[in-house]
């Protein structure tokens, strides 16, 4: 059995699922080198428009496995700082790699989401919960920063600063009604009605031209670094003409004249 488990239930969307139910899809350094390379393969996937992704059994991903990450084997070549920094840096890069993903990922959150698993959760782009689900920045209970994996700059832009600050000083646990109250997730399913909103909120996007969607994705991310509202609008005033030249612009004007499905190419 595969720690990250790969399907493609409609065309254009890849289903992601960790795959390590009994370990409530906590992350080892296995399953975190099988995530990484299924996370290149989709960004090379030019059929795929859109990632959901979620966890097998009852948990979403309840983080590091306490029990053993299984990467003791790097002490004897890399000694003990050199060991911690390349597990930090592999774990850390799960929510770069889908952050930066071209398609845009949505999180169908199913159970616990706890440290690790948070902050993939914080990386997607959509966020959706079961209403099992339960959230926890996690890392400072058990005695690290609360500022990891990407969660000390995602959490605030996503929920706000004074949401965040009190989330990762505390530590507490929090449920799927909470989550969406300070707009963690957009909304609340019950768990037999979460993947198919999941996909029925991938079919919308791929209503849009794949070049439109995959520029929209960076430039909200990258909106949110940029120092002003002027350099915003003129990175904005250049995607516009991107997508305003190309093929598929066209067809998306003709379907919605034509009242029909658009079919795109991405050129």
């Amino acid at each position: 059995m595969t720690a990250v488990e790969v399907t493609a239930p409609i065309a254009g969307v890849v289903q992601v699922t960790l795959n390590r139910p009994d370990a409530l899809n906590t992350l080892t350094a296995e399953a975190v080198a099988e995530f990484r390379d299924v996370l290149t393969g989709i960004a090379a996937d030019r059929s795929c428009r859109v990632v959901v992704l979620t966890g097998a059994g009852r948990a979403f991903s309840a983080g590091l496995d306490l029990n053993g990450y299984g990467d003791d084997e790097r002490i004897a070549a890399e000694g003990e700082v050199g060991r911690m920094l390349s597990r930090q840096q592999d774990i850390a890069g799960l929510a770069q790699q889908l952050h930066e993903l071209p398609q845009p990922v949505i999180a169908a959150v199913n159970g616990p989401a706890a440290g690790g698993g948070l902050a993939l959760v914080c990386a997607s782009d959509i966020r959706l919960a079961a209403t099992p689900a339960i959230f926890a920045v996690s890392f400072i209970r058990a005695g690290f920063s609360a500022c990891d994996i990407g969660v000390s700059w995602l959490l605030p832009r996503i929920v706000g600063a004074g949401a965040a600050h009190e989330l990762m000083l505390t530590g507490r646990r929090f449920d799927a009604t909470e989550a969406y109250r300070i707009g963690l997730v957009g909304a609340i399913l019950e768990p037999d009605e979460l993947i198919d909103s999941a996909l029925a909120k991938a079919r919308e996007i791929m209503l849009n031209p794949p070049l439109s969607v995959e520029l929209t994705k960076q430039g909200m991310w990258l909106a949110l670094e940029t120092p002003s509202f002027d350099a915003s609008v003129a990175f904005e005033n250049r995607q516009q003409v991107f997508t305003a030249l190309t093929e598929d612009r066209r067809e998306a004007t003709a379907a919605f004249l034509e009242k029909r499905p658009p079919t795109y190419r991405r050129r």
